[in-house]
């Protein structure tokens, strides 16, 4: 008995990380990221991706264009995995691939926006410094390393042709891409005219105080509890209508696409907690407009086969990532469980390497997701941690969570994600340490 009282709580603990998680962050952040890579996958050709961040690409062009990429379409770790995973099987070279993986995360509008908020523009404009710096450098120090197997590489696609071909992209992809990278952006975009309320109405029930005080113990709203019910939907019927889409569509199919959309759209508005007050938001009908102008211009200028290469190559990264995200963050939530939160102050407390790479070592086991990452971060401010420990924590905490390891170990291999991890370390660490240091001298 003793020994499940000591475990249950953990257990709910991570259980809650998961709830919180698949209610608040992924659907408008991570379905439409995993969009976007298949959509790369499948409908941009290879050229197109080698030309600029190719292994052969030159320098100059390949490290700025993986960072400007990186900081345009990201949102959050969680975002950038499926869109590294795009990249590199498209043929991006390894250190550009690297880049874009290490700055997007870190420096996205809203990260840099509720940085300077919510602890300071010191601390925002270092991440913005930092990242771009240190994620050039990471991914040229890698590229280096393993130049053996990326001139292999790099033969490869050659005798492909993959490099020297021609390809003339038909605008109708770009404008779909666009329209994809706006979806994005108006789900997860923290302004006034798309948060703000344009008129609002009552739904005709109310919701038993008992459901609500059990909603409440989880740290969950109708809403968030709705949208995980979705996505349980979703599952089984993505299942049966994308396992097999390359042999043709069917009924589930249709479903599964259906779905999807209708839990973006059920996730746009804001919904008062007990009245069910819906209030038609700025997302909301940014969202809706963008979702019919994605099915007119798809249905009008693809075929079903390109569309259908489009889903299995969605399905392909949402079976390969999704699990790994959810064991790490259920692990992740258990962790915080057991971590006492006075060791904070003790072992951070203080401008030393050893405390910002204590720092570091919270963005391992202590991830949060760029909606609460920052107020995490007050947090931990709020707790006695030093700054500079904290920019070491907010440097790593996007590249060195338990889940983005175990899924860039999927993609580029243990022995790659390896040397990532460890220079992401060492460069966190340092940043973290000299900007103390000058925080002293200022």
């Amino acid at each position: 008995m003793t020994f499940l009282n000591s475990v249950l709580p953990v257990l709910a603990s991570g259980w809650n990380a998961l709830l919180e998680y698949l209610a608040a962050h992924v659907l408008l952040c991570l379905v439409p990221a995993f969009i976007i890579a298949g959509y790369m996958s499948a409908m941009i050709p290879k050229e197109v991706i080698t030309r600029y961040l190719g292994p052969k690409a030159p320098k100059i062009i390949s490290y700025p264009a993986s960072a400007i990429g990186g900081f345009l379409l990201a949102v959050c770790s969680c975002t950038i995995l499926p869109l590294f995973a795009g990249i590199w099987k498209r043929g991006a070279g390894l250190g550009a691939a690297i880049t874009f993986l290490f700055v997007g995360p870190a420096v996205n509008i809203l990260a840099i926006a509720y940085t300077g908020s919510a602890i300071g523009f010191d601390i925002a404009l270092a991440r913005i410094v930092l990242s771009i710096a240190f994620g050039i450098g990471i991914g040229m120090i890698m590229a280096w390393m393993f130049r053996a197997e990326e001139a292999e590489r790099a033969t490869q696609m050659q005798d492909s042709g993959m490099f020297d071909a021609e390809v003339k992209v038909k605008p109708a992809i770009w404008v779909v891409f666009l329209l994809l990278i706006a979806v994005l952006i108006v789900g997860t975009l923290q302004v006034e005219i798309l948060t703000g309320t344009l008129f609002s109405f009552r739904l005709p029930v109310e919701l038993p105080s008992a459901l609500l005080d059990a909603l409440a113990s989880a740290n969950l709203t109708p809403q968030g509890a709705l949208l995980i019910l979705m996505l349980v939907l979703i599952i089984p019927v993505a299942y049966k209508g994308l396992e097999k889409v390359l042999e043709g569509y069917n009924g589930w199919t249709y479903a599964s696409i259906a779905l999807v959309a209708l839990t973006l759209l059920l996730a746009a508005p804001s919904v008062s907690q007990g009245s069910l007050v819906i209030g038609i938001t700025g997302k909301f009908v940014g969202e809706v407009l963008l979702i019919a102008a994605l099915g007119i211009v798809t249905a009008r200028s693809f075929e079903k086969e390109e569309t259908a290469e489009w889903l299995w190559e969605t399905w392909k990264f949402v079976k390969q990532i999704f699990p790994l995200l959810v064991v790490g963050v259920f692990a992740a939530g258990m962790v915080k469980a057991v971590l006492p939160e006075h060791w904070i102050e003790t072992l951070a407390g203080r401008n030393t390497l050893l405390a910002n790479l204590v720092g570091v070592l919270f963005g391992v086991f202590m991830y949060f997701p760029t909606l609460v990452e920052v107020p995490i971060a007050r947090m931990f401010l709020d707790l006695g941690m030093h700054r500079g420990p904290l920019l070491a924590y907010l440097l790593a905490d996007p590249e060195l969570s338990l889940q983005s390891i175990l899924v860039t170990s999927k993609i580029l291999g243990r022995k790659k994600t390896a040397v990532y991890v460890g220079l992401v370390t060492i460069f966190s660490t340092l940043a973290g340490y000299l900007f103390g240091l000058a925080l002293t001298v200022i």
